[in-house]
């Protein structure tokens, strides 16, 4: 039996309504093993075609960050950071982290990148790639899935990385619906706050992208995570919950401490954003 057969049958058999980690509906049609097989395929492809940060500072600083939330979320995790200009992160089914260089000119603090990270994870742990593509095939029966997988470096190929959560990588525009941003980024806010970082700084991020946005950089993530006035206020309205979970946090020793002075100090003068100190 071929792949793209089996996959049929999977799909079939395997079709079902699911629970998001924030109780609501989901449609679910792709077997999870399946998403962790294109997750790691995924990865493997972008470690081949951009090049790897080597900086030890860089590499120790988003490893610190990434092992905090690694630590309440579970599981094992790849993390690798990437040369890349762009201020941008991604995570993947089955286990993949990605950070670029260019979100830590933006990112200011350890508390700022572990939004972003933990927007993406949350993102993950929500399955809303199994949705994306469940939904594309619920609405679009003209996608062929077991030829998308084969050859991801075609049309169909490339639209299905882009439904996984790779769009701007693989240069193409396909957003997460509105609905998954606001859920990843309250359970993203609930996820970080329980690593122990500050929920707070989730504000503060996001007015730091909308800043560069406005001095012209070309802001990848924001291309892909529209940043709304509604996006800081719902930030803004579950502040008092991630606060207390971050009292709780604290109070049982979570307490990252993240820095890279060299970091910290060059972005500090270029910006006049606060950083860790």
């Amino acid at each position: 039996m071929n792949r793209a057969l089996t996959i049929t049958l999977a799909l079939l058999l395997s079709t079902s309504c699911a629970t998001s980690p924030l109780g609501r509906k989901q449609l679910m049609l792709m077997p999870d093993n399946e998403l962790k097989r294109m997750g790691l395929q995924a990865f493997q492809q972008m470690k081949r075609k951009a090049p790897i940060s080597r900086s030890p500072q860089i590499n120790a600083y988003v490893r610190c960050v990434s092992d905090a939330i690694i630590s309440v979320i579970g599981g094992q995790w790849e993390v690798i950071v990437f040369e890349d200009k762009t201020p941008n992160a991604f995570a993947l089914p089955g286990g993949k982290i990605g950070v670029h260089t260019g979100l830590l000119k933006v990112a200011a603090n350890q508390h700022q990148l572990a939004t972003v990270i933990a927007h993406e994870v949350a993102h993950v742990l929500s399955r809303h790639s199994n949705e994306r593509i469940s939904q594309k095939l619920a609405l679009e029966q003209g996608l062929n899935l077991g030829l998308a997988i084969a050859a991801p470096q075609t049309a169909t190929g490339k639209s299905l990385l882009g439904l996984l959560g790779l769009g701007a990588q693989y240069g193409i525009l396909l957003p997460y619906s509105r609905t998954h941003e606001r859920e990843a980024d309250l359970l993203g806010l609930d996820i970080m706050a329980r690593a122990g970082f500050d929920p707070r700084e989730s504000v503060a991020l996001w007015l730091n992208m909308n800043r560069a946005s406005n001095r012209g950089q070309p802001l990848e993530f924001l291309s892909t995570h529209p940043a709304h006035q509604t996006r800081i206020q719902d930030l803004k309205a579950r502040l008092p919950q991630t606060m207390e979970l971050r009292r709780r946090a604290l109070a049982n020793g979570k307490n990252p401490q993240c820095t890279t002075s060299e970091i910290g100090e060059q972005e500090s003068e270029n910006r006049g954003i606060r950083s860790d100190p």
